[in-house]
């Protein structure tokens, strides 16, 4: 079976404790996957652990960079089956966003737009829940609603995603890469 997995979680950084404040949601992020692993995990978030800005589209790795700044980061993983298609689909989209990284921004401006809960898109901009939202919608999977609307909390309640783990996720992480067959996959011959 294929799954793309959606990481929803509360960082710690000031602008994260910001937005918690603001909306009452307990989580202000979110990430997609496409290994139940995570060691594939993309976002539109802060390029340089001390600074805000810039942000743009970055790979993030738990227990490095920002995600590396905090030992205690609340998540809830969810996972939605999709099609081998809609699977490579993902992946050449990824693929599009690391080559083309360059050309794309962080959507502040989106932010706004986003609480007052208007629909704007901005060509080559996004926020993380806007580029998780506008991944999914073109690889094939239906919304609810525009994409530039979403929030992280609207992936709690995704239609088809199924939760997969809910709690830290930094043990998340350790307790999946030191299972065995994580650290010795199997390998078969044919």
């Amino acid at each position: 079976m294929n799954y793309i997995y959606i990481i929803v979680a509360q960082t710690g950084t000031r602008p994260a404790r910001f937005f918690r404040f603001l909306t009452k949601k307990p989580y202000n992020h979110v990430s997609l996957s496409s290994s139940a692993d995570l060691s594939e995990m993309y976002s539109f978030c802060r390029t340089y652990r001390p600074f805000i800005l810039p942000a743009t589209f970055n790979r993030e790795i738990v227990g490095k960079g920002t995600l590396g700044r905090f030992s205690f980061i609340p998540c809830e993983i969810y996972r939605i089956r999709v099609t081998s298609e809609q699977k490579a689909e993902y992946n050449r989209i990824i693929r599009h966003f690391v080559n083309n990284r360059k050309d794309y921004a962080y959507n502040l401006l989106g932010l706004i737009s986003l609480y007052l809960n208007i629909s704007w898109t901005r060509d080559k901009k996004f926020v993380c829940s806007q580029f998780a939202a506008y991944t999914l919608e073109k690889i094939g999977v239906t919304l609810e609603k525009p994409f530039s609307l979403y929030t992280p909390d609207d992936f709690r309640n995704f239609p088809g995603a199924d939760l997969y783990y809910a709690g830290e996720l930094n043990c998340f992480y350790d307790e999946i890469t030191s299972r065995p067959e994580y650290l010795f996959p199997r390998t078969f011959s044919t």
